[in-house]
């Protein structure tokens, strides 16, 4: 199979790359399916943990009803909480704690 160097555009900042016949025999051996969206300047900055752009939305909170901010687009019906309220109910209902299995309890 014969490869070219073909040019994307990088989704984070709009850059066009090359994507280079070495590049797709390699990602053609490996099997992966979808082309590289990121340039090697965008790519680096990721592993190196680069700063990610979290989407922030502005939401009354549930329980009190102060306005704030979120870092994930709330879900139709369930509630959202504020950080002190959602810190209030993880101090009322904390993680459930392992279950004691049959025969911990005698029942095996």
């Amino acid at each position: 199979m014969e490869f070219q160097d073909r040019i994307l555009k990088c989704s984070d900042c709009g850059a066009e790359f090359v994507f280079t016949a070495g590049e797709q025999l390699f990602f053609h051996e490996k099997q992966f399916k979808n082309d590289p969206k990121h340039c090697k300047q965008c790519k680096a900055k990721r592993v190196r943990g680069g700063s990610r752009v979290r989407p922030e939305t502005r939401i009354n909170c549930s329980q009190c009803g102060e306005e704030t901010t979120v870092p994930f687009k709330p879900t139709q019906g369930r509630p959202v909480l504020c950080r002190v309220c959602f810190q209030q109910q993880q101090k009322q209902h904390p993680a459930s704690e392992p279950s004691l299995a049959p025969q911990q309890l005698g029942t095996a």
